[in-house]
């Protein structure tokens, strides 16, 4: 069972905050969520936990950068992305490929940037695709040719 992170109001880090980093340091991830009413939530943490993931977060890329470069690594990690997106089952096996090695490459550029936003998207693409591949009515939707009918230049935004 996973553990959830504890949640406090942002104002009481501002007007109580040696309660508050007790709190923190009390909680089983060593999380607090601080919660805003004018934006969006953050998270509190310590600076060595936070530098220790990102730590985490390049040797794991690395290590997953170095099993698809090479045969037996690679098969691996494909074996093992049904176990971690089930949804890959739907994919075309040549696609479960490409999105092994793009999310591998992402993973290794998001550590590099230490940014993981660019994440996100890439699984969601690749998802909303097996999505496709696993409904009939939307896959014959997307590969039905088109009648060849010209509706003009598309407005720039």
């Amino acid at each position: 069972m996973a553990t959830t992170t504890a949640e406090v109001p942002f104002s009481q880090l501002v007007q109580q905050p040696r309660e508050t980093v007790a709190k923190l340091e009390e909680s089983p991830r060593r999380q607090l969520r601080l919660e805003r009413r004018d934006g969006r939530d953050l998270i509190l943490e310590s600076a060595d936990r936070a530098e220790a993931k990102d730590a985490a977060l390049t040797m794991t890329s690395r290590l997953f950068f170095s099993f698809v470069k090479n045969d037996k690594g690679a098969r691996a990690l494909l074996l093992a992305l049904p176990d971690v997106f089930p949804w890959v089952r739907y994919l075309p096996k040549n696609d479960v490929r490409g999105f092994l090695v793009e999310i591998v490459e992402t993973v290794r550029a998001c550590a590099d940037l230490d940014n993981l936003a660019p994440l996100v998207p890439v699984v969601a693409a690749w998802r909303d695709t097996a999505e496709i591949y696993a409904d009939p009515d939307l896959l014959k939707a997307a590969t039905t040719p088109l009648d060849g009918t010209d509706y003009g230049e598309v407005p720039e935004c």
